[in-house]
């Protein structure tokens, strides 16, 4: 009977040594972490080599771990005048990078991740780089390598502002071609830096500085169901 095949990660460990910054499996997902300059050796061979034959890329994203860790509606209390305190503290989107709070997130800014499927396989990967310059971030193209990630690429660019060195046609994508800023960055003002609206004096659009309040997001809060214990409870009660 043959020996059962080692899992994605120790034969990942095995294949790229010190190449692999990092392999973390969680929630049945692997993630390889690698180098800007070896990311796109390590794309073609997981792309190539039969034992992980990674032929397709399904998807590609920018992060932005600005504020990262950071637990600031932890200690919010909710009243009937919202949530005013996140407007006055200090979370992402209410400074810049280079003027975070001490201590907050970690050191390298923009990441790109690339999800992997074997069909052959029948297996998953996530491949992750981060950029050195968080004011100019800056990562390799993997379109030779899988062309079906051109768009993703160029969306990535026009949100988060991460260029791909190597792409062959980096322009935006999404935005306006005159849009200033990139808008998923989490420095970026949810109320954005201008609105436009059409001038009846002048007979055309016009763009003018927002008009409205600065926001922020409210994070969803995933709470424990407490209906299973209850429901466990009752049983239990009653087969006493």
């Amino acid at each position: 009977m043959p020996e059962p095949k080692p899992r994605l990660a120790e034969r990942l460990r095995a294949r790229f040594g010190d190449r692999a910054l990092a392999i973390v499996e969680s929630r049945d997902e692997t993630t390889l972490e690698v180098a800007p300059a070896c990311y796109i050796d390590v794309a073609r061979a997981l792309r190539d080599e039969a034992d992980f034959a990674f032929e397709m890329a399904v998807d590609l994203a920018g992060l932005d771990f600005l504020g990262y860790g950071q637990a600031e509606w932890d200690t919010t209390d909710v009243s009937s005048e919202g949530f005013s305190r996140g407007v006055e503290g200090e979370g992402p989107g209410r400074f810049r990078w280079e003027n975070r709070p001490q201590g907050l997130g970690p050191d390298r800014r923009f990441a790109v991740s690339v999800h992997l499927l074997s069909i052959r396989n029948n297996q998953r990967i996530r491949l992750r780089t981060f950029a050195h310059d968080n004011a100019l971030p800056v990562v390799p193209s993997l379109v030779d390598v899988w062309p079906g990630l051109d768009w993703f690429e160029r969306e990535a660019f026009d949100l988060f502002g991460i260029v791909f060195e190597g792409h062959p046609d980096l322009r935006r994508i999404l935005t306006d071609y005159g849009f200033v800023g990139h808008p998923f960055r989490k420095d970026f003002p949810l109320i954005g830096n201008v609105e436009v609206r059409y001038d009846a004096e002048k007979k055309r659009v016009v763009y003018e500085p927002v008009s409205i309040e600065p926001r922020v997001g409210v994070p969803r809060v995933v709470r424990e169901d407490s209906r299973w214990h209850q429901s466990a409870s009752e049983q239990a009660a009653k087969k006493a």
